[in-house]
C-alpha cells in the first residue's frame, strides 16, 4: 500500500514524507556547480538553435542580394563593363520587379478586405445581434442578502439595453 503523501510515476514512486520507505527512490538534484566548465563558455552541448541559424543566414542573404541589386540597378552599364561583368538582366527589371511586388500585395489586401465584406452579414440582419451561443438574462432571484449574493450566470445585453444606454439623451 502506498503512502497518502506520495505521487505515482511510470517509473518511480516519490514520497514526500518523513518517514522513508526502502523501496522509494530517491531523487537527486545536479548542482549547477558540478557542470563540465567549457573552455569558450559557450552553452556547449546542443549548439545554436536552428532557428537562430536561419535567421542569421536570412539575414545575410538579404543584406547580400540588396547589394548586388543596387549595384546592378544603379552603376552606369560603361562601369560595369569596364570591370568584366558583361551579362545581367536589362534594367527594366530593376523598376518592373518592385513595382509588380507592390501591386500585387495592394491587390492581395483589397481581395482580403473584399472577402470579409462578403462573409460578413448584412447590418440589417438579426444574425449580427443572434447566433446559436446567445444566452438571454435570465431572472435570478436569490433569498441570499449583502455579501453574500452570487454572482448572476453570464448572459448577452440586449440591444435595445444598449441603445438606451448609448444614445438616450433624458440621462
Amino acid at each position: 500500500m502506498e503512502e497518502p503523501h506520495s505521487v505515482n510515476s511510470p517509473r518511480r514512486v516519490l514520497s514526500f514524507s518523513k518517514r522513508r520507505r526502502t523501496t522509494t527512490a530517491s531523487v537527486s538534484f545536479v548542482d549547477p556547480d558540478e557542470k563540465k566548465n567549457s573552455e569558450f563558455g559557450v552553452s556547449g552541448e546542443h549548439g545554436p538553435k536552428p532557428s537562430e541559424v536561419y535567421g542569421f543566414v536570412g539575414s545575410i542573404t538579404t543584406v547580400v542580394a540588396t547589394a548586388i541589386f543596387l549595384v546592378w540597378a544603379y552603376i552606369p552599364e560603361p562601369l560595369l563593363r569596364s570591370i568584366g561583368i558583361f551579362y545581367y538582366p536589362s534594367r527594366y527589371w530593376a523598376l518592373a520587379v518592385p513595382t509588380y511586388a507592390m501591386v500585387i500585395i495592394v491587390l492581395a489586401i483589397g481581395f482580403y478586405i473584399g472577402l470579409n465584406f462578403m462573409s460578413t452579414p448584412p447590418p440589417t440582419s438579426l444574425a449580427t445581434m443572434f447566433d446559436e451561443f446567445s444566452r438571454e438574462p435570465s431572472k435570478f432571484l436569490s433569498h441570499m442578502e449583502g455579501d453574500e449574493l452570487p454572482i448572476e450566470p453570464i448572459s448577452d445585453i440586449g440591444i435595445n439595453k444598449i441603445n438606451v444606454l448609448m444614445f438616450d439623451d433624458a440621462n
